[in-house]
This record gives C-alpha cells, sequence and structure tokens, in this order.
C-alpha cells in the first residue's frame, strides 16, 4: 500500500475571547481502496485547537480510538502497521494560510508538520474553512504515502492493500 488516505470533519466551537476554537470530538476518517478489500475507520476522538489570531492549529489523533467494522482489522492496525502502544498519537502542528479570519466560507491552506508513527514530516493541507461568530468548521481530504512515515506491511497482507 503506498497511500492512506485521510478525509478529516472537524467541528470546533467557541472558547474564550482570543477567538480560540477547540474541539475535543473531531471526526477523522481513514479510508484506503484495496484490491480485494477496502479498509476503513472512523475516529470521533481527536482533539483540535485553532487561534484565528495567530492562524496556529494544532491536531492530536488517539490512533487506537479508530474504530473499525472488523475487529481484526482494528487489531492489526493498531499492533502491527501503526504500533500504537509505541506511537499513541498522530499530531499535526502549522498554520493556516492563505485565509483571513473573517466569518464566511473560504478555501484555506495549512503547512506544518505531521507526526506519525514516530516520524514527523512537512505537510501541506488543502481543504474548506467555514467561520460564523461561535463556530468553526474546516474539512479537508489529503494522502499519507505509508513508506514516508516507516509502517510496514508484510508481504503477505500487501496485495490485499491498494498499490498505487
Amino acid at each position: 500500500m503506498k497511500n492512506i488516505i485521510f478525509i478529516t470533519f472537524i467541528l470546533l466551537s467557541y472558547v474564550g475571547e482570543a477567538q480560540k476554537f477547540k474541539s475535543t470530538s473531531t471526526d477523522i476518517k481513514f479510508y484506503s481502496d484495496a484490491p480485494l478489500e477496502d479498509i476503513e475507520a472512523i475516529n470521533k476522538n481527536a482533539t483540535s485547537i485553532v487561534n484565528v489570531e495567530s492562524k496556529a492549529i494544532v491536531i492530536v489523533v488517539p490512533i487506537k480510538s479508530f474504530d473499525f467494522k472488523k475487529e481484526l482489522m482494528q487489531e492489526h492496525f493498531n499492533e502491527n502497521y501503526l504500533e500504537s502502544d509505541d506511537y499513541p498519537n498522530a499530531i499535526f502542528k502549522g498554520k493556516l494560510i492563505d485565509w483571513d479570519g473573517s466569518d464566511g466560507d473560504a478555501k484555506a491552506k495549512a503547512e506544518g508538520t505531521l507526526e506519525l508513527h514516530g516520524v514527523t514530516r512537512d505537510v501541506t493541507i488543502e481543504g474548506d474553512i467555514s467561520k460564523s461568530n461561535n463556530s468553526l468548521k474546516l474539512s479537508t481530504v489529503f494522502k499519507i504515502k505509508i513508506e514516508d512515515y516507516k509502517i510496514k506491511i508484510p508481504k503477505a497482507v500487501f496485495i490485499r492493500l491498494q498499490k498505487r
């Protein structure tokens, strides 16, 4: 498998006067289409914080909170691939760019680092942002190459996963 795709839907609520938004129930969807069986999981326990003034954004995703339809897939994901006991979180830290912080819908880009499986890499993520006085919603779809994060897939399982 060369790519893992995360689809992120982030709903944030207002917390304080400095235009900071925080959510402890950010939704993350993991999906990879594969020749024999698609692999999909949802995580509703990620935490995200956005400071509108500084444009800083942090998203922490607890790896063990991904919920798969098949228990065996979840077990392999945590124990064999993401090794979630050793690397319990994926963390994105960055800044929103090309967004002025005003109310309304807009395209946005975030530049920062993504730490996954003990590896930290620079990433740029594009998506949509919607802000009103007391809420902020971000959504994005982006690809992650598993080899970039030293995630190893056993050869016996590899044929089940998509090659790109």
